[in-house]
């Protein structure tokens, strides 16, 4: 008999074939691994992970319809991610009609539907970093990549307000916390939207200007022995000093997976909703990029330049992940610090290359 199959989106790419990868030390080889697989430079992220199909990301809803797969969950990480595309129909394409077609197909199948968010929709952070759901709808987010995040997580929690309020006084059920088990007209049985905050790690070598500091400090450091950073353009923030909480890819991933195998409610306590996903610590680029010269055995030397006039009114200058909700969900794995997971990183990745 055949096993469902776990789908994978954006497995071509930097989450998306890490998860995949990850899913297979856990014993999931039934994967459907979803992306554009066209290009190249994509390819060694991919190709060695073990799946039975992949399709082309346009073609999967006719592919679906086709074959009729039976399907244990839905990881969408697909996502068109580039902050400095001003389009914002490049952005709503993918970011949000195609994530809309994914739910509606998790929703009339009953299937568990995980996808990514992301902490670019907090904005400059006036209103903090909690994952609560009132707060999508007061958020205004910087750039258009950020607002067609938070768009689809405002659709989402439309529909599932919508579910509850038609369930609370019948056969469904509302959690204190929001979280919530809806019938099958409106919503899958669960779901997770992961707002991710600063996430670095192996297999981004594609993502050319948005890959993180720490790949282009490496090679930076390897081409003139020096790392150039931000200057602030803020008098309450030193130059180096802005603050991200930055993730290791590989804690993302074990989130994900600990998401698909945990009981659901009435047995346990993951509840569908979104969630914050960084550390809940904040460390300055600094402190990244010495992390990144002590991986090559060198010692820190840094400079500041100007920031690029076209993202300072768009920049932002402090994210923490308030993580108290997944904590309370059951979460108890520590995350990667800063300096092992730079460590490991460079290490054992960017020095191989």
């Amino acid at each position: 008999m055949q096993v469902p199959y776990i789908i994978v989106t954006g497995a071509a790419g930097f989450i998306g074939s890490e998860m995949a990868r990850y899913l297979n030390t856990l014993g999931y080889e039934e994967l459907i691994l979803v992306d554009d697989f066209g290009r190249e430079d994509k390819r060694a992220n991919w190709e060695s992970i073990a799946y039975d199909h992949v399709v082309e990301r346009y073609n999967l809803a006719f592919w679906l319809n086709e074959h009729q797969p039976e399907v244990a969950a839905v990881i969408h990480l697909g996502a068109r991610t580039d902050t400095t595309e001003f389009n914002y129909a490049i952005h709503e394409e993918l970011n949000v009609e195609y994530s809309q077609m994914l739910w509606q197909y998790c929703t009339e199948k009953q299937i568990p539907f995980i996808y990514a968010s992301s902490a670019a929709t907090y904005g400059s952070g006036e209103l903090g970093y909690d994952d609560n759901h009132e707060l999508p709808f007061l958020l205004k987010p910087l750039n258009p990549y950020g607002v067609s995040k938070n768009e689809f997580d405002k659709w989402v929690l439309e529909k599932v307000g919508d579910v509850r309020l038609n369930t609370q006084d019948e056969d469904g059920w509302v959690r204190d916390d929001g979280a919530h088990t809806p019938d099958s007209a409106g919503a899958p049985p669960f779901w997770a939207g992961l707002k991710f905050f600063n996430v670095y790690g192996p297999h981004e070598y594609h993502k050319g200007r948005m890959a993180s500091v720490i790949w282009h400090a490496f090679n930076q450091i390897k081409k003139d022995g020096q790392v150039k950073l931000f200057k602030s353009h803020r008098p309450d923030f030193e130059h180096g000093q802005q603050l991200r909480d930055f993730i290791y890819v590989k804690d993302v991933v074990k989130v994900i997976a600990w998401m698909l195998e945990t009981p659901k409610p009435p047995k346990g306590g993951l509840g569908s909703g979104l969630y914050n996903l960084g550390t809940g610590q904040a460390r300055s680029f600094y402190d990244l990029a010495a992390a990144t010269f002590r991986g090559m055995d060198l010692e820190p030397n840094i400079v500041f330049i100007d920031m690029p006039e076209d993202i300072r009114d768009k920049y932002q200058y402090f994210t923490e992940a308030n993580m108290d909700k997944l904590r309370k969900a059951g979460y108890d794995e520590p995350f990667t610090s800063l300096e092992e997971g730079v460590g490991d990183y460079v290490r054992n990745y960017l020095r191989r290359l």
